[in-house]
């Protein structure tokens, strides 16, 4: 048989498919804390590989973070007990890609994109890469049109534009948790996208049945807990969004929740950290602050039909609302709505402090009245919260100040048109009606 014999090459065409994908391999150097040293192999920066464990024929996935003086530094997606120098280490193709599409609907997902509420595999999904250039600075179309949130507080207060990215920035226990869950069942969107990164295992269940309810049936869930490695809770809040972009190019509008964006930068400055970045201010690395924007700026609009409303949260340390994430979400991002534990101590949910929220679209999605209603109000609630010390002692005299005056009238209505039980639903055009009638004299 000739070597150019055509039936040669043909025979081995056919049993090509049958190949394993695994292209290069190389061999375990060291395990350094929560990094595998692997030499003999030259991947590119956030290749995907997996480890021989010596646990039969199990292998463990992991991603290059770093590379080093002909030395790729792989931090696994699970324990790293049972590796050994020496280990075989792959690299494997086609992982890169994660699924969108109707088929997501109604799931719950990990963050390598795979099922985990036990409904059998994804069916009528196409397949697109987990990282996307961000929408064009010039193809990124205008804000021009309200997102009618369900919500009260928020649709007067700081009312939310689609394709607009805002942030709730709020401590622990203040509700934030179940304010997601009201947005994700109130928001007039087609889908919502939502990516539970670094939560604990308990609350996931928690907020999927409690607080998300019905409106799982048109919601994504992506699922990354606080005892995962820090590269699948960044990975986590990547999926989220590239599931997001699947429907947005869909033409779909989308709202994308993230809880939390902190539990995303402090997982990335746990892999700058353990490959040698110097930490800046509260340990954090450069390479947080260069994720994050290439992070949030992924949603957003476009020219075409389709738009990712972004809704993140920021998990405040010790109630400390300019500490490095806080500061730098707010920077980004185009509004924020600040929870008060005050608030909440005091029984109001959502414990929205509109003083303290801002929205910097709401000049170009809601009316004049609208706008001149919401002035109104905040001066008056401006005015009380200056003059309550005053009142609570009995030091003020009636009379005294006429704004005092007016602002003690409407107080009492004011907080009832804020407060809002979960299930309560109120429309844009309904909030700024109820909202009229509270400044007029009326009741919420």
């Amino acid at each position: 048989m000739s070597a150019l014999d055509p039936q040669f090459f043909g025979a081995v065409g056919r049993r090509l498919p049958a190949l394993e994908r695994f292209a290069v391999s190389g061999r375990v150097r060291s395990v350094v804390g929560l990094l595998v040293e692997v030499e003999g192999i030259r991947p590119a920066l956030g290749a995907f590989c997996s480890i021989e464990t010596g646990r039969g024929e199990a292998r463990l996935e992991g991603e290059i973070v770093g590379l080093r003086e002909g030395v790729s530094l792989v931090m696994p997606f699970g324990d790293l007990r049972g590796i050994r120098v020496g280990a075989a280490v792959r690299i494997e193709a086609g992982v890169d890609r994660v699924p969108t599409g109707a088929g997501c609907l109604g799931r719950v997902l990990d963050a390598l994109g795979r099922p985990i509420d036990g409904k059998g595999p994804l069916v009528d999904v196409a397949y697109r890469p987990i990282d996307s250039v961000p929408v064009g600075t010039v193809t990124r179309a205008r804000i021009a049109e309200p997102l009618d949130l369900g919500l009260r507080a928020l649709n007067v207060f700081a009312t939310v534009g689609r394709g607009m990215r805002i942030g709730i920035f709020a401590g622990s226990g203040v509700g934030k948790s179940t304010l997601l869950g009201q947005l994700a069942s109130h928001a007039d969107v087609d889908v919502s996208v939502i990516g539970l990164i670094g939560e604990r295992r308990r609350e996931v269940r928690e907020f999927i049945e409690r607080d998300l309810g019905d409106a799982l049936a048109r919601s994504v869930v992506v699922v990354s807990t606080s005892d995962e490695p820090a590269t699948l809770r960044t990975r986590g809040a990547r999926v989220a969004t590239a599931i997001a972009e699947g429907f947005r190019d869909a033409g779909r509008d989308v709202l994308l929740m993230m809880d939390s964006l902190t539990r995303f930068c402090t997982a990335q400055r746990e892999i700058g950290l353990a490959t040698g970045e110097p930490p800046t201010t509260r340990g954090y690395t450069p390479s947080v602050w260069n994720q994050l924007p290439k992070l949030v700026e992924r949603a957003g609009t476009t020219e075409r039909a389709g738009s990712i409303t972004g809704l993140y949260t920021i998990l405040v340390e010790g109630d400390d609302m300019n500490e490095p994430v806080a500061d730098a979400a707010r920077s980004l991002l185009d509004g924020h709505v600040e929870l008060s534990r005050r608030i909440a101590e005091r029984g109001r949910f959502p414990a929205v402090d509109v003083l303290s929220s801002v929205s910097r679209v709401m000049p170009d999605v809601t009316s004049a009245e609208h706008q001149a209603l919401a002035r109104e109000a905040r001066q008056a609630l401006a005015t009380y919260r200056d003059a309550e010390d005053l009142i609570s002692v009995g030091a003020y005299a009636e009379g005294s100040d006429p704004a005092i005056d007016r602002a003690r009238r409407l107080q009492p209505a004011l907080q009832a048109f804020l407060n809002q039980p979960r299930g309560e639903v109120t429309s844009l055009a309904d909030s700024v009606a109820k909202l009229r009638s509270v400044l007029r004299g009326g009741k919420a």
